[in-house]
Formats: C-alpha cells, sequence, structure tokens
C-alpha cells in the first residue's frame, strides 16, 4: 500500500507530513518507557523483519497481490510506539534507497501504513486480551483479529485522505469499495503472518513480547462457594536477565532468508492499492519517483544482470541498512530513557 508521488496533492500532503512528524515525535517519547537493555536491539531487528517479509508479495485474487504491512506486528512484539518507529524507520529506508512510495507522499505512508496500523491493531489486541482467556493460545488469536482488522483500516483512511486530496476527480465510493474489498483479503494473508511470528515467539521467549506482559491471570481460590484472589506469594529472588543473542541472530538470520532467496518467489502481480489505482484511474497523475536513479531502485542491484542475485544482494543490504539505522535509532532513546537527576544541594554547596 505505498502511495506514489502525484497521487494525494500537495497541501494534503503537507499535513498528512506534519501528522505524521507529529505522530513520530509522540513515538520518540513513548518508546522511551518501552523499550530497555534487552528491547531496544529486538527492535531494531523487528524493523529489519519487517522490512524483509513486505518484499514477500503473495497473490490474493486474480492479477493482484498482497504484503505484509507490519503495524500489528511491531506493535505486539515492541509497543505500540516503538512499532510506530519500525514502521517509519522501513518506510524510510524503501523511499530514499529503494525508490518505493513516494518521498513526497511519505508523510501519507507514515500515517496510514504506520499510526493507523498501530493504534487500530494495538487498542483492539488488548482489548481482547482483557476479554479473552490469558493464555498464549488467546494472545495469538488475538494478534490474528487485530492485525486481520487493521490492513482495511488502513485502506478506509488512505480512501478518505484520497477524497480531500486526490489529483483525479473519480468517485470514491467505487474506490471505497474496491479499496476495503481487496484489504480485507490481504488482512488475512497479515494476520496469518503476525499470529504465525507472535506465537512463535511467545512459545520460545515470552518475556520479549510487549503485548503478551502481564497476561498471566492471578490464582484464585473458591472460598465458601466465591471466587477470591488467593493470598501473595512470597517474592522470588530475581532471576538473572536472559541473553537476547539467540533471538536476534535468529530473527536476522530468518530476514536475510526471506529478503535474499524467498523474495525471488513472491508474486509479481500490482499489491492492492496499485490494481485499484490502475482500475479506477487514480494513477493518472502519478509522478517519477524522486530516488528513480538509486542503485537499488526497484529492489534491484544495478549492472548486476541475474534478477535473482540482483533481486537478493539488494534484499540482504536492505535488511543490513535497516537493521543497523533501526538498532541505533532505538538504542539513542533509550539512552534518553532515564536522565540523570540533578545532583542533590549539599549544606556545604549552598
Amino acid at each position: 500500500m505505498h502511495v506514489p508521488d502525484g497521487f494525494i496533492n500537495a497541501p494534503v500532503s503537507a499535513v498528512a507530513g506534519v501528522v505524521a512528524a507529529g505522530a513520530v515525535a509522540v513515538g520518540l517519547r513513548g518508546a522511551r518507557r518501552e523499550l530497555d537493555e534487552r528491547t531496544a536491539p529486538l527492535a531494531g531487528l523487528v524493523a529489519a523483519f519487517i522490512f524483509a517479509v513486505q518484499m514477500l508479495n503473495f497473490p490474493v485474487a486474480a492479477g493482484t497481490s498482497g504484503h505484509l504491512l507490519g503495524g500489528a506486528l511491531a506493535a505486539i512484539l515492541v509497543g505500540p510506539c516503538t512499532g510506530l518507529l519500525c514502521i517509519a524507520v522501513v518506510l524510510l529506508m524503501q523511499g530514499i534507497l529503494f525508490a518505493d512510495g513516494g518521498l513526497t507522499a511519505l508523510g501519507v505512508n507514515i500515517t496510514v501504513m504506520g499510526v493507523v496500523t498501530t493504534v487500530v491493531a494495538y487498542v483492539l489486541f488488548r482489548g481482547l486480551t482483557r476479554v479473552l482467556p490469558r493464555t498464549r493460545r488467546s494472545t495469538t488469536v488475538a494478534a490474528f483479529v487485530a492485525a486481520l482488522v487493521s490492513v482495511p483500516a488502513a485502506a478506509v483512511v488512505f480512501t478518505l485522505i484520497y477524497a480531500i486530496g486526490g489529483t483525479t476527480d473519480v468517485p470514491i465510493g467505487k474506490v471505497l469499495t474496491a479499496m476495503v474489498g481487496v484489504h480485507v483479503l490481504i488482512g488475512i494473508g497479515e494476520a496469518a503472518i503476525t499470529a504465525l511470528t507472535v506465537g512463535a515467539v511467545i512459545a520460545v521467549r515470552p518475556d520479549l513480547v510487549h503485548g503478551a506482559r502481564g497476561l498471566a491471570a492471578p490464582l484464585k481460590l473458591r472460598v465458601d462457594g466465591e471466587l477470591v484472589d488467593a493470598p501473595a506469594a512470597p517474592a522470588p529472588s530475581p532471576a538473572p536477565a536472559r541473553s537476547t543473542r539467540r533471538v536476534w541472530a535468529a530473527g536476522l538470520a530468518a530476514a536475510l532468508v526471506l529478503a535474499g532467496f524467498v523474495s525471488f518467489y513472491a508474486s509479481a502481480s500490482p499489491d492492492g492499492l496499485e490494481k485499484v489505482a490502475a482500475d479506477k484511474g487514480i494513477d493518472e497523475k502519478v509522478q517519477e519517483h524522486g530516488a528513480a536513479d538509486s542503485p537499488l531502485a526497484d529492489y534491484g542491484v544495478k549492472d548486476i544482470g541475474n534478477a535473482r542475485v540482483s533481486g537478493g544482494l539488494a534484499g540482504v543490504i536492505g535488511v543490513g541498512v535497516t537493521v543497523a539505522v533501526g538498532s541505533g535509532v532505538f538504542w539513542a532513546v533509550r539512552r534518553r530513557r532515564a536522565p540523570e537527576a540533578p545532583e542533590a544541594r549539599t549544606p556545604e554547596s549552598v
């Protein structure tokens, strides 16, 4: 659902840029509370993994494909604020290096693919985890539903933005119907990927899943026919923090394999937005991407003739750059989490 330059006019693109910048600023403040010494490097890995999986377009209908948006997955794994930053990093790398998603439309893309998906998915996910049994299976189910709903929600918001600032005169009702219809199908794929990933991480390291924290139900006792809270057990001595190196290495290896090898077999059909744009005529004024001359444009390395090698190498480079930039951003945010308190004034200093 990467919106190219020329779909939305300049004034509305500028407003969307301001909205996106404000959301990123809020995300930076919120991420300071969500990140700790273990999760800061993993947030960069989540961004790289989403970059890799977004290269895997899957068929959803005749002549149409879809790909992961990633907002739900990022929000559940590392928190909504950090998740928004993950998506922003991915979109920035895609726009600058790979000419995917317009540069003037970056604010629109962050708003639609980042803000909408993370907020809708995380609010729905937390609501479901409060009413469902507090089990790993229920958490995975909640992740599935949240991801499923987040994709058509993003399609609705894009259509609203287009209704306000679209550069062509088309029936918005038809665009909305087409966008929601195809993105419900894409949402099923998004939900499956999100649920499988969240379920796999919970099975190995539930302590690293932000959305799974605090899901253990309090112990109840039946007294005189009524359920009451059991007495609190003595607090155990704190266990040593478990290393995240194996999880980080496994996640990075998976991202590299997906981007470097599996992506070659991705569907070549246009994605949901591209298909609707072509069918409904909203792409009549699309503009050439400002980074069209990038050596990595269109997810291939310039001057390498072998398509498999070119695409695979571009994917590996993209994963490497995204994990490096993302990790740097999140480490910087983490270091600002707890500013040092001013020194206490002593009688001698007065």
